[in-house]
């Protein structure tokens, strides 16, 4: 009887002290709860392309969650999803020589300089607007012109709920979630 109860408080006081470290480091369980993998890539590609790294490590989050094999229900492809005829143009628009879509498809680092290149190119289009930005990587700069010059939508984070396209509107949502969580836990991206 007396072992047993020995057990139960070495148990409790091991729950006890693994409580008391979450709630002194939060910081390393909000880390754990939101990593980011592919730092250099994301980091390297941002800098060559203008672009703030949380907001590329934020898309890559809620696209694929940093699987680059995932392959979306619509046929996107590679760790920052784009259609397959988005990647070939980017491709030939970049002057990207050695790239395909099955190397975007196939290996992270690729995929994330050719979705930071088309970042970029939003980026230039949008006028810096980041939640444009972010809408048009899901739905498409056309459809986001559109909504923005019929007056179904003024770009804006607080008018978000706007948004015709329910899957657009949340994924907007989503991608500013992380990112505003990934510049808390990693002011600098590239550090550990």
């Amino acid at each position: 009887m007396k072992k047993r109860r020995l057990r139960k408080r070495v148990f409790l006081i091991l729950i006890l002290a693994l409580l008391a470290l979450l709630f002194i480091r939060s910081e390393w369980m909000s880390r754990w709860l939101y990593p980011v993998h592919f730092r250099e890539e994301i980091a390297a590609s941002a800098e060559v392309y203008e672009l703030d790294a949380h907001l590329v490590a934020a898309i890559i989050r809620v696209e694929t969650n940093y699987k680059p094999e995932a392959v979306s229900k619509k046929g996107a492809i590679g760790i920052m999803q784009l259609m397959p005829d988005t990647a070939n143009w980017i491709i030939q628009k970049g002057g990207f020589k050695d790239m395909t879509t099955e190397k975007v498809s196939a290996e992270p680092e690729a995929g994330i300089e050719i979705g930071s290149w088309y970042l970029n190119e939003l980026n230039a289009q949008f006028k810096g607007n980041m939640v444009k930005v972010i809408a048009a990587y899901n739905a498409g700069p056309g459809t986001v012109n559109r909504w923005l010059s019929d007056g179904t939508w003024d770009g804006r984070a607080e008018t978000v709920d706007e948004v015709p396209y329910g899957e657009t509107r949340h994924y907007i949502q989503r991608v500013i979630y992380y990112y505003n969580k990934y510049k808390t836990l990693y002011p600098d991206i590239r550090a550990e």
